[in-house]
């Protein structure tokens, strides 16, 4: 990961309004959690209708380049395209994609960033759930993963990728229905400090529309600052912020990266965003302590004056595994 900081502004119908502050720990392995959670960390994917890489060429993005990434299904001449887009919840779906190209084809050619050829996020609508998956390409350009869909509802899936030749990356997102037992929760109430599997992680700092912001995160377990953070996908930490009613999706990189003779383990993981637009905003923060990736959501409101603790329609949840050799890189 460059050292600079890369926002990528990226989802498409985040339609909800983000609750309650939730700790959530998720395993590194490129499989569902035990409950799906967030776990990400994508590159810039702002349209550039002038990218000559894009099949459609310039203007072939028809303005989208004002948009936050992932509100489209299909961006400068890329779709991505679901095999099958009604699914039934409470078991692993098997999710297969494909991303089209000039002409329809499937595109078999990526760039990799952060050591992935394409990142993929699955998020209900409510934003209880969030998880990160890093699938397999099959020689035909189909993408397969395993996606927890723990409850009945509306999902969005985003495909975060660029394609070889490209100069910048994008986002795609796409709708995935989930058949079952819809039961909506009554939001819970959020706050600065949230609690992950012992770890208290602290927000300092606000968002504030149109205008780039500094957040800080502080770590710390059994009432001590963490100050041995460990490497995940290149960085001490990762942050993606959904914002309420649309799921436009911005991920941001931390200031500073591993091993760069300025950039401390911890406690403290910093951040700067830009919020395109005032409203709720629910924020993942994921660092891996111990050998486990676990992530840290808090809901904060973006106003012209400073972002607000949030209690939106969202309801919370966690959990925590082990992480593995191999697992989730980027």
């Amino acid at each position: 990961m460059n050292t600079a900081l890369k926002i990528t502004a990226f989802t498409a119908g985040l339609a909800t309004v983000f609750g309650a502050s939730y700790g959530i720990g998720h395993a590194t392995a490129d499989r569902p959690p035990k409950q799906s959670t967030a776990t990400h960390a994508g590159h810039t994917s702002t349209a550039a209708p002038s990218d000559p890489a894009s099949p459609g060429g310039e203007g072939a993005s028809g303005g989208a380049g004002h948009l936050p990434g992932g509100l489209q299904i299909s961006e400068r001449g890329y779709t991505l395209s679901l095999g099958d887009s009604y699914v039934t919840a409470g078991s692993p779906v098997d999710l297969r994609f494909r991303i089209l190209g000039a002409g329809g084809k499937p595109v078999i050619a990526y760039q990799p960033a952060h050591g992935k050829e394409l990142h993929l996020i699955v998020a209900p609508r409510d934003l209880s759930t969030f998880q990160h998956l890093h699938p397999t390409r099959g020689s035909d350009g189909t993408w397969q993963a395993l996606a927890a869909l723990p409850a009945a509802g509306e999902y969005r899936v985003f495909a975060d990728f660029t394609p070889a030749g490209a100069s910048q990356g994008l986002t795609l997102g796409a709708d995935l229905h989930a058949a079952g037992d819809l039961r909506p929760v009554p939001p819970a109430a959020t706050g600065r400090t949230v609690t992950v599997d012992g770890y208290r992680v602290t927000l300092a700092g606000d968002l504030t529309p149109g205008r780039s912001t500094r957040l800080s995160l502080a770590i710390a377990k059994d009432g001590r600052p963490v100050t041995d953070l460990q490497p995940y996908l290149g960085a001490y930490g990762h942050l993606v912020a959904l914002r309420a009613g649309d799921l436009a999706y911005l991920h941001v990189h931390p200031d500073g990266e591993p091993g760069d003779a300025g950039t401390a383990p911890g406690p403290d993981v910093t951040f700067t965003t830009t919020a395109p637009s005032r409203g709720a905003y629910r924020l993942f923060l994921d660092f891996r302590h111990g050998g486990v990736v676990r992530t840290a959501a808090f809901t904060v409101n973006a106003t012209d004056g400073r972002a607000e603790a949030a209690s939106p329609s969202l309801r919370p949840s966690a959990s925590a595994s082990p992480d593995h050799a191999g697992g989730h890189e980027h």
